[in-house]
């Protein structure tokens, strides 16, 4: 039986979640319910768009120019098993691609989970933990609260934990049927409220992915 995933929607290169240029797979549903969660979208389990993970597999090995792929959500860590299939799927073609995910979940907790948890923490590089503080937001390199960890599971990417812990701010992108949509860890809370306002005011809607499994 082939695998299937519950996914928000895809992003084919990203410089502002994570180190390099990456793609970035937003999963579908979340256990959690932080308050101010930028991807509001992506809490429910009955939504998103089921893709398969040869499917995924082919799209991330066919991207050029990119040196890995970021999870985001959702809770990436709901659908764990998949995610740790698709990377083993990734790698027997490209055997250095690399894999970072967000949590909500603080890394101590993850290690404590079942075997799906533990395959996928074990086949990551870089893991960002814990929930979204709305009164402790900063302007935090990949992070939107200082509660959140940069937690190095292998060495690949180490060495960003020495570079300035600013920032990376937030990517608008055209999508091919002209809607607009963004990625990136807002540096202002209350970023996304702000922009569709204005993006409203000129006429624009952000584009957000809200589809029904097939």
């Amino acid at each position: 039986m082939t695998t299937r995933l519950s996914v928000s929607r895809t992003l084919d290169r990203c410089t502002v979640l994570g180190p390099g240029s990456r793609a970035v797979i937003w999963v579908q549903g979340c256990p959690l319910r932080c308050t101010g969660c930028v991807a509001a979208e992506t809490l429910p389990f009955d939504g998103g768009t089921s893709r398969t993970v040869p499917e995924l597999a082919d799209w991330l090995c066919a991207l050029d120019g990119i040196e890995g792929v970021t999870f985001s959500g959702g809770e990436p860590f709901s659908q764990a098993g998949a995610l740790a299939e698709l990377l083993d799927t990734v790698r027997e073609r490209r055997p250095d691609f690399g894999a970072m995910a967000y949590s909500g979940f603080r890394h101590e907790a993850l290690r404590r989970g079942g075997p799906d948890r533990l395959a996928l923490l074990d086949r990551l590089d870089l893991l960002v933990d814990g929930p979204y503080v709305a009164a402790r937001h900063g302007a935090l390199r990949w992070r939107g609260s200082d509660n959140q960890r940069l937690v190095p599971l292998t060495d690949r990417y180490r060495e960003v934990l020495d570079e300035p812990d600013t920032s990376a701010g937030v990517e608008m992108s055209v999508e091919a049927d002209g809607s607009l949509s963004w990625a990136g860890v807002p540096p202002t809370p209350g970023f996304r409220g702000q922009l569709e306002e204005q993006l409203a005011v000129r006429g624009f809607v952000l584009h957000t992915e809200e589809r029904r499994e097939r």
